[in-house]
């Protein structure tokens, strides 16, 4: 299981057998209970995640203290604070186990190791975080320009893992609507 991870993660046309070798070599599997945190706001991160199964969540509190989930990571992804790991700043947002979670850990050290000798792992940095950045754009422009119920759709056709896994709470704050709305929505779905 764990080989295939690694191999979907880091997939990249110059990384070699014996690139994963020592990228799987420089990761620490770790068992993380259901409601556990990764990293909490206030902490600067140390590590970042490989999630072989479960699902994390990123999230904020809101100016009236809600829970607001940003982003949502499901197997084969990367749990990733990019700014405050790389800028070594404190984190302004949580990082939870959504479910019983099983990542791969590599510290700040080991990565930079693997960036600074291996140009594979430079290049696959490189291209990682475009589409990182691209992803966010994306969702910045759909929260905008789709229906709550095309957002709710697409996550259903897109990544499945969150709607089975997730408490609707969770997925209405990541949709940027109410519970109620979320309940509607699902309801004319699954009523046609």
């Amino acid at each position: 299981m764990a080989s295939t991870l690694f191999d979907r993660v880091y997939q990249h046309p110059l990384i070699t057998l014996s690139d994963i070798q020592e990228i799987v070599s420089l990761h620490k599997k770790l068992m993380v209970p259901k409601g556990d945190f990764l990293l909490k706001k206030g902490k600067t991160a140390d590590a970042y995640y490989l999630v072989e199964k479960g699902l994390v969540r990123f999230f904020v509190h809101d100016f009236n203290g809600n829970e607001i989930t940003t982003q949502f990571i499901c197997e084969n992804e990367i749990v990733n604070e990019v700014s405050s790991l790389f800028q070594r700043i404190p984190s302004v947002q949580n990082i939870q186990a959504v479910t019983n979670t099983v990542v791969w850990e590599i510290v700040l050290n080991d990565f930079q190791h693997l960036y600074h000798t291996l140009e594979s792992v430079r290049e696959w940095g490189r291209e990682w975080m475009s589409a990182q950045l691209f992803q966010s754009q994306l969702r910045s422009i759909e929260m905008i320009t789709q229906s709550a119920s095309s957002r709710y759709l697409q996550l259903m056709e897109q990544r499945p893992q969150i709607i089975h896994q997730a408490p609707l709470k969770q997925i209405a704050s990541y949709l940027g609507i109410a519970d109620s709305s979320l309940s509607r929505i699902r309801k004319e779905i699954f009523n046609g």
